[in-house]
């Protein structure tokens, strides 16, 4: 297990011994992961050297998990946002706890880093393009990009004077690990770039706090969920607004982009919808709402709730508060999945990029990692 300090060094294996992590019940620093099997037995005998054998049968498996299910815990609060790298072979997870830990996706998904730095509970935490730093929002008003290898923070910005609800890397379409965008209470999104200390651009809702915000693959376009319940479209080179959404009937709380394409938006609402808007230039719908996915509702504990495109936009998902996680087939609006499992509301999904698999993270604590 590692673990990162408030000024982060190189990975080094912590020497606490097992004893010592058995009595320390109040300072979790390490996550655990458990393969959930279910799996029918058959025995054969064989009739010609009278040899009898176990074989295990079961469906015929469609990914490169350990098992199909796997069930990540280690955090000692909810989790709030959690993804794949962009490769595949990592996890990143973020929590109420103030810390972000980093799992591989393969294997018995061994917790080997520990990220700390943030004062208050981890909102988001995003992968940038490359794959080797992350981006992460945090309640205490601050936003940090961090070494995803040696656990370094690069850069905090302090410049929101409330909660970071949000953050994305701004051009995950053209590779760039140095452009990010975060999204606050304070009604503002700000353009980072890791290599200056203050932001190199503001956008201004008036005041009106911002929930969400993502980027278009070319980094020309930011959207913002706000609390107006609309979705304003961003011009970067002009820092103003060229479009809004509208529809929601409440606050929009999660937008997701569509990672092959850029064509599509998802988003969350606490209307208990999940929308799905066209961004081509040229669209059929006035409104460009392209359609309305029921069965993801959402509650009174009012979380933000993301959702997520597979990887080759057949398939759209979102948590609710209903404990479940559900996935939709994005031509017909038809429900695929309805997958149980976790204790509290889903906060977050996300889809492995080149492998039917989908991750899930929960109030409840812990994360799920299944095949579908």
């Amino acid at each position: 297990m590692v673990e990162h300090k408030h000024k982060p060094s190189p990975v080094i294996p912590t020497n606490k011994s097992q004893n010592q992590q058995q009595t320390d019940s109040n300072a979790l620093t390490a996550g655990t992961a458990v393969a959930l099997v279910k799996q029918t037995k058959t025995e054969i005998e064989d009739v010609t050297n009278g040899i009898s054998e176990i074989m295990r049968t079961g469906p015929k498996r469609t990914s490169g998990l350990q098992v199909p299910i796997m069930h990540l815990t280690g955090h000692s609060r909810e989790i709030t946002s959690c993804r794949f790298s962009p490769s595949g072979e990592h996890i990143v997870s973020g929590s109420a706890d103030a810390k972000v830990f980093l799992w591989n996706t393969y294997g018995e998904c061994a917790n080997y880093g520990v990220l700390q730095g943030h004062k208050s509970g981890v909102l988001e935490v995003q992968w940038m393009p490359g794959g080797e730093r992350l981006v992460t929002a945090s309640a205490d008003k601050t936003v940090a990009i961090w070494d995803a290898q040696t656990g370094e923070r690069l850069r905090r910005g302090k410049r929101h004077t409330a909660a970071v609800n949000s953050c994305c890397p701004l051009s995950w379409g053209t590779g760039d690990d140095n452009l990010f965008a975060s999204a606050s209470d304070d009604g503002t999104a700000y353009i980072w770039d890791a290599r200056e200390r203050h932001p190199v651009a503001e956008l201004d809702n008036s005041g009106v706090p911002l929930t969400s915000v993502v980027a278009a693959p070319s980094g020309n376009t930011v959207y913002t969920g706000c609390l107006d319940n609309n979705i304003t479209a961003w011009d970067i080179r002009t820092l103003a607004p060229v479009h809004v959404l509208r529809g929601h009937s409440d606050t929009v709380m999660g937008l997701a982009i569509s990672p092959k394409t850029g064509n599509y938006l998802l988003s969350t609402s606490l209307d208990s919808s999940v929308r799905l808007w066209d961004l081509r230039p040229y669209c059929r719908n006035a409104n460009r709402c392209e359609r309305v996915f029921t069965g993801a509702p959402h509650g009174f504990e009012k979380n933000l709730i993301r959702p997520a495109f597979n990887c080759d936009e057949s398939m759209a998902a979102s948590g609710s508060v209903d404990r479940t996680l559900t996935i939709w087939n994005m031509r017909t609006g038809e429900i695929k999945y309805k997958l149980p499992g976790h204790k509290g509301c889903v906060t977050q999904v996300d889809f492995h990029p080149k492998e039917p698999i989908v991750l899930s993270g929960s109030i409840d604590k812990t994360m799920f990692l299944g095949e579908i």
